[in-house]
């Protein structure tokens, strides 16, 4: 097949893909092309994976990277090519399944975000955490407003749990899963709530049109960080929306390259603290404080969050 396409290049710029980073992605479209041994190669992935329907993703990239190898190309920038090079025909399944093509863009604009962490995590253009990229090839996860969205089952450790509502739930009831994109937006009342009510809409009828269970997982998700964020911090707002059925504390801070990127290698003492969440949390853990993980839920009627 051809890689240097019109919908390639179209689609970097539409989603916002930096100059550099174009440039790039073309050049090694255009090597594909112009050899065939490392072209036909790759399009015999691109076949295993997209059809009949895109799978393990997981696998496809571990050939990728083999490919990479050949090629004398960083890993990263290999599984973003082959990402984009399948999103034409995941446009193709958006518009079967009668998805708007707004949508589909919203949900691509999932790998700039990638692409940025990329660049300032590891100073190269691609992603290095490519095969979290089946939920949207898989056309599973949305993106509606500033969230990512995804129908899931409660497990069975959150089994019985009483909501302060007086909703209680169930191994297998139907949940909202979300995710947050580092974007880049900031978690304003506005943004969250336009979120929350954007997907109800989406899903909705598969709640019986009553109230939507949402449930997150993230580091942000640790009710300690009230203890040091500021009280009308977005940060701490968010955190409020939730009713936490679990949280954990880490011994590490393994997530510290979400605030501090490249810089959370080095010794806490030398993290940037040139904004109020970067120097709240080098405080924080320079003091001796430990970070954790969490699990929350926001049952929504459609306009407000039922407590």
């Amino acid at each position: 097949m051809l890689h240097n396409t019109t919908f390639n290049r179209e689609l970097m710029k539409k989603i916002g893909f930096p100059q550099e980073a174009q440039y790039c992605f073309t050049k090694v479209f255009q090597l594909l092309d112009e050899n065939k041994e490392w072209g036909d190669e790759f399009d015999k992935i691109y076949e295993d994976y997209m059809f009949p329907w895109a799978n393990e993703l997981g696998q496809k990239l571990d050939r990728v990277t083999e490919l990479a190898k050949k090629m004398n190309k960083p890993e990263q920038t290999m599984h973003m090519v082959f990402l984009l090079c399948c999103s034409e025909e995941l446009l193709k399944r958006y518009r079967e399944k009668g998805l708007p093509d707004k949508m589909y863009y919203d949900q691509m604009c999932d790998l700039k975000y990638k692409l940025i962490e990329c660049r300032d995590c590891e100073n190269c253009w691609g992603t290095f955490v490519g095969g979290w990229f089946h939920g949207q090839y898989d056309v599973d996860r949305f993106a509606l407003g500033r969230f990512q969205f995804e129908l899931r089952e409660i497990s069975e450790e959150h089994d019985g749990k009483v909501l302060s509502s007086g909703h209680v739930v169930h191994t297998g009831d139907k949940y909202v899963n979300f995710h947050i994109p580092s974007s880049g937006v900031p978690l304003t009342d506005e943004v969250r709530f336009d979120s929350y009510r954007q997907a109800y809409e989406f899903f909705k009828d598969e709640f019986g049109g009553g109230p939507v269970l949402f449930g997150c997982g993230s580091w942000l998700l640790y009710d300690k960080y009230l203890t040091f964020l500021p009280e009308k911090s977005n940060t701490v707002k968010f955190i409020r929306d939730f009713e936490l059925l679990e949280q954990e504390e880490k011994a590490e801070f393994n997530d510290a390259w979400r605030i501090f990127e490249r810089f959370s290698d080095l010794p806490v003492e030398q993290w940037p603290r040139d904004n109020s969440l970067r120097r709240a949390f080098a405080e924080f853990v320079e003091a001796g404080g430990k970070t954790g993980h969490g699990f929350g839920v926001i049952l929504f009627d459609g306009e407000k969050i039922v407590r």
